[in-house]
């Protein structure tokens, strides 16, 4: 019989023990999470102010996945930044559930939104007269329901996958938040299925997500090929760029960090691309949609006018 334990507490190592890395690590990604606090908060402000963005499907999607960006950055974020130089670095069993399942909630969330944003894409290009039509507001909030509830329970079956196993030896987690793969190394029971159901229902909204993406924009590409002129097509192309490279960007880093044997896993590795995708990229999203969008750019100027007039 297996001796089942419940740990109090967790203790995380964090990034570094190095006390030379660490204020430079501390400094980094401060100045990275404000970044995110205010590029993401002030993206969903604008859309929600601005008349000509608040209206568009697309915009509506943009606002959500800002949101989605805030949220698990916010999960891991603060206490990475305060256990840097923290002299007790323990988390609290519900604590250390409740990270992980905010986290998980979100980033499946904004998976699946990134497939949704691309659907949203290819009804703009393929029939921009009946756009507004097709992704009414209640089209556009049935999506977005689907999108949370999938990402909450996603959540909510790894979380009782994970946290039921039992702990009855280290409670060190080697890592800077409670995530699963550093989890289930420190756990003494057998994780063959914990495994098994990462592979299996990750693998699969993975492949749906990322299918939903590539099919939505081959039928981009043909809309695209049927416009005669080279100013439209590329009008409609460069609303793509910026949805592809934060696609792109994201999927990869996901695929990376979960869709590979557990023989390559490297605890430090795990660390570095955790992150990237938990603080660097949602840092990222934002400036991309703004710095490529002439929408936002515009609403920014007009917003800009206002606070100085």
């Amino acid at each position: 019989m297996e001796n089942y334990s419940i740990p109090t507490e967790f203790i995380l190592l964090g990034i570094t023990s190095d006390p030379e890395l660490k204020v430079i690590i501390f400094v980094l990604f401060l100045i990275i999470y404000l970044v995110i606090l205010i590029a993401n908060l002030g993206m969903i402000i604008l859309i929600r102010i601005d008349p000509q963005l608040h209206h568009l499907p697309m915009y509506f999607f943009l606002s959500h996945m800002s949101f989605c960006d805030l949220c698990y950055s916010t999960a891991i974020g603060p206490r990475m930044l305060v256990d840097i130089f923290a002299k007790n670095k323990s988390i609290s069993f519900i604590g250390c559930v409740l990270q992980f399942y905010f986290f998980c909630s979100f980033i499946d969330a904004e998976c699946l939104l990134l497939a949704v944003m691309a659907f949203d894409r290819y009804m703009a290009i393929s029939n921009p007269l009946l756009y507004t039509v097709n992704m009414s507001s209640r089209i556009c909030y049935l999506l977005m329901f689907g999108v949370y509830v999938v990402g909450v329970v996603d959540a909510l079956l790894h979380s009782i996958l994970t946290f039921k196993l039992s702990f009855c030896g280290s409670n060190v987690i080697n890592h800077f938040f409670c995530d699963v793969p550093p989890l289930l190394l420190i756990s003494c029971s057998d994780t063959h299925v914990n495994e098994l159901v990462i592979f299996i229902e990750f693998g699969f909204i993975e492949i749906v997500t990322i299918s939903a993406v590539l099919i939505s924009y081959c039928y981009i590409f043909f809309s695209v090929l049927k416009i005669r002129s080279a100013e439209g097509r590329g009008k409609a192309f460069s609303t793509c760029i910026s949805h592809l490279i934060v696609v792109t960007i994201f999927q990869g880093t996901i695929l990376f960090m979960y869709i590979r044997p557990s023989s390559a896993y490297s605890l430090a590795q795990e660390k570095m691309t955790s992150l990237f995708y938990t603080l660097v990229i949602p840092m990222l999203n934002p400036l991309i949609y703004s710095l490529r969008n002439k929408d936002v750019k515009g609403a920014l100027g007009k917003l800009k006018n206002k606070l100085c007039s």
